[in-house]
């Protein structure tokens, strides 16, 4: 599977699209991890990431990815939390820089690191620009974030031009896992979506189908949910995130 072209064939096609999050550190047993896994797949989202800020690689990685890939149609794609969040039974991975870093390891050094192996895994590299806004959560403390503020989207959008400027071929504006403020304001994804030409994704702190279609009539192309899914994980709470995504580019 071509994943990239895959994007933008059901972007072209549906117009907005839900990529729904499985960090297997936040269910009580790998079982509860793999049925999640097939609810979002049966309730019609687009493509499954696996990941967290902390934790899921190696042998675990592995054994969840194999076992989602078994499960599900969709594509599976990495969500990098460092070089180890990477196996070689999925489709793709987030190829990421972490833009506002203070420290190079994030802008460019773990992905020296990781490309060999993702050429010899054979998976597909998605290049990112990954931008964290506040409060940033666990990815911002670990990836020592000189975090954008929630009130400065003027900001957000001149760095996710330079990224798409950079070469990255789609853009990620991140709060942070389930921040108590909620998604980037509106006017934040207003600013960045305004200047992007390339596939322009939101996370963390989309916690409703309602607020899943305001992002995307806002100017998101793809919003990535992972929390609520956690909390209800059935494939009908799916099916309706999916339709208020899929209702905010009408």
């Amino acid at each position: 599977m071509n994943v990239e072209k895959y994007i933008h064939q059901k972007l072209e096609e549906e117009k907005a699209l839900l990529f729904s999050v499985l960090d297997p550190l936040d269910y009580p047993s790998l079982e509860d991890a793999i049925n999640t896994a097939r609810n979002m797949d049966k309730g019609g989202a687009d493509a499954l990431l696996i990941g967290g800020s902390t934790g899921v690689q190696g042998e675990l990685l592995d054994n969840v990815t194999k076992q989602v890939k078994e499960s599900v149609e969709i594509p599976v794609i990495f969500f990098p939390g460092n070089i180890g969040t990477v196996s070689k039974y999925g489709d793709a991975v987030y190829f990421m820089s972490l833009l506002n870093s203070r420290n190079p390891y994030w802008i460019t050094r773990a992905q020296m690191l990781a490309a060999p192996m993702v050429k010899q895994y054979g998976i597909e590299p998605l290049p990112v620009g990954y931008m964290v806004v506040e409060p940033g959560g666990t990815v911002g403390w670990v990836g020592d974030a000189d975090m954008i503020p929630r009130n400065k989207p003027q900001l957000a959008a001149a760095m996710a031009l330079g990224a798409q400027y950079m070469g990255f071929r789609f853009v990620i504006t991140d709060a942070g896992s389930n921040p108590e403020t909620g998604h980037i304001p509106l006017e934040m994804v207003k600013a960045v979506s305004s200047v992007l030409d390339v596939p322009y994704i939101v996370a963390g702190g989309i916690r409703t189908p309602e607020e899943a279609k305001s992002v995307i009539k806002a100017g998101a192309d793809i919003v990535q949910v992972g929390t609520s899914f956690e909390k209800n994980g059935g494939a009908g709470a799916v099916e309706k995130f999916v339709a208020a995504v899929r209702e905010g580019k009408k």
